[in-house]
Formats: structure tokens, sequence, C-alpha cells
């Protein structure tokens, strides 16, 4: 994940425009330009209490302590009744939604930035899929005490001090997968490397990637061994899987944006909008207008996200 870090001063992730997600990308101090930040929601800054949907290049790890109102990771609402342990990957999108009083500690950092452990990778992956972990009195303790040696660590930046982060680091998130799953959580399959190496470049949403022989050559290996190590893993086809991610994706647009049915399935790898439609019908049991109007609950101002600052005032009746 080379060239995620971006010093002050880049243009970071702003306000969304109509039928586009933000893309926030780490910002570090110079000249330690470390991928890797830690601080509170207020100290880490305005990207850190978003109220719109967005994406971002690095991981996130949040111990939420205080707040109300809810996190929501893809399509996924989780309540906050803290204490909470929460992971977001990359690519993944997330906002806030009517939290206050949040407080807790932010933890950011690039997949470079764990170049001592690569291990971690899989277990990120996994911890993204079921997100949000509520933790018990000691768990939380000992959380709070391994966040704040992160964070002393950080601040003090003693000799060494980048190893050490990347210690401290590993252990909390060794110690988030050791976290009981939620209730609604699936058993997951541990894949194989080739598996699991299929499963990341799915997950990058890349349209170029959407299709298992340009996986089977990204990765080195044949479609017919591609197929057979796949569903030896996860006792699923890559074809099925691929369907599986480009359904996910067109939902995650259809219900964070204003895309049209058509941009939509542009952005899935779909030139013609209505074999897209058709697809998505056949995957999950309604059309895509059908999906979009089940999400939009409570009228049409779900998706304007415009500051009201901003907004042309309406003329009075």
């Amino acid at each position: 994940m080379r060239g995620t870090t971006v010093s002050p001063g880049a243009t970071p992730c702003r306000a969304p425009q109509e039928g586009v997600l933000p893309v926030h990308r780490l910002e570090v101090p110079m000249p330690n330009a470390m991928p890797f930040a830690i601080g509170t929601f207020d100290t880490i800054g305005p990207m850190s209490r978003a109220d719109f949907p967005h994406r971002h290049t690095f991981y996130e790890i949040v111990h939420v302590t205080a707040g109300t109102g809810a996190h929501v990771v893809d399509l996924a609402r989780w309540e906050l009744r803290p204490p909470h342990l929460g992971v977001i990957a990359p690519g993944q999108v997330h906002h806030w939604e009517g939290a206050a009083g949040r407080e807790g500690s932010v933890v950011l950092f690039t997949e470079d930035f764990l170049l001592d452990h690569p291990g971690d990778r899989e277990l990120l992956r996994r911890l993204g899929e079921q997100p949000w972990r509520d933790l018990d009195e000691a768990t939380h303790d000992r959380t709070a005490r391994l966040v704040a040696d992160l964070d002393d660590e950080y601040r003090t930046g003693a000799d060494g001090f980048a190893t050490v982060l990347r210690a401290l680091l590993h252990i909390l998130v060794v110690r988030a997968a050791r976290l009981p799953e939620p209730a609604a959580a699936r058993p997951l399959t541990r894949p194989g490397a080739v598996a699991e190496e299929f499963v990341a470049l799915i997950a990058r949403n890349d349209p170029g990637l959407w299709s298992v022989h340009a996986c089977a050559e990204r990765i080195g290996v044949s479609g017919g061994y591609l197929t057979e190590a796949v569903k030896a893993a996860t006792g699923s086809t890559p074809g099925r899987l691929v369907r599986e991610a480009k359904v996910h994706e067109a939902k995650r647009l259809l219900a964070r944006t204003r895309l049209t049915v058509r941009q939509v399935a542009g952005r899935v790898g779909f030139t013609d909008p209505a074999y897209f439609c058709r697809f998505f019908k056949r995957e999950t049991g309604v059309s895509p207008g059908d999906f979009r109007r089940g999400r939009d609950v409570g009228g049409g101002n779900h998706h304007d996200h415009r500051l009201p600052s901003i907004v042309r005032p309406q003329p009075p009746a």
C-alpha cells in the first residue's frame, strides 16, 4: 500500500460531492513520515468523527470508551454502548451516525507498518468482516492500558520507538482477534495462501480484478488451480466470490451515494445497465431501485450530505 501517507498541507478527504464516496489518506507529521498515528477523536481530527460515508486507504482501530449514537460500517449499523473495540479495513465504507459524547482513542496505520508482523494482515481482514466488538470490564481495562502505552511511546519518540510501536500494535491486533465475535457473526474458514491472496484482491474493489482470470494472472497460478484452492479453503468458487464482491460494492454505492443505477453498474464493471439490473436481482432477489428504496427509510434526506450552511435557502411559500 505504497503512497498512502501524505504530509501536512496535502489535500485531505473533504465533505462528499454528489455521487462520490470520499477517500481518506493518512496524514502524519513531518519530517518523521511514519505510516502510523494515534490520538483521541479530537486530536486525530474531524475525519475521525466524520458523519458521512467515506473510505480509507489505511487501517483504523477505535477504542470507544464513552458516547451514544451508532457506527455504520458498510451495510451494518452498530449501536454505541461502550466500551467497544472497532476495526475498519482499507476499502470499507463507514461513518458515525448521531454520535454524541464520543470519547476514546483512534489508531491509524497502513499495511507498510505491519512489516514486522505480516501475518497481522489476515487477522485484520477477519476483524474487518465483523468489525465491532463489545468489551467486558477486564478486557476494557487491559485494552486501555495497551492503547495508553502505544500513545505514550508515539508521543515520547524515544530511541527505537517505531519498533516498540510495531510490537505493541501486534499485541493489540492479536488480542482483538481473540475477542468473541458479535452474536450475528458467521464462522469463518481460514483460507490457504492462494485463496487468501484471491480474497484480498477482490476486496480492493478494483473492477480490473473482478474476474477469475485477472486474479489468477495476478497471483501467478492457473484458473483451474485457483478454483481448486479457493473451493478447498472457503467451500465456494472464485466466480461465486467475485459475484458476491460485486453485489456487496453495488449495495454500498446504492445505499450510501446518489449515483444512478447506470453509474453504479459502471462502477462494478457492467457496461450494460440492463444486464446489471438482471444480475443484481438474480443475486439479491430485488432490483437495484427496490434495494435503494428499501434502504432509504424515513424520507428522501438520507443521502443528502450537503452542509446546511451551503445549501441554498428555499424561497418562502
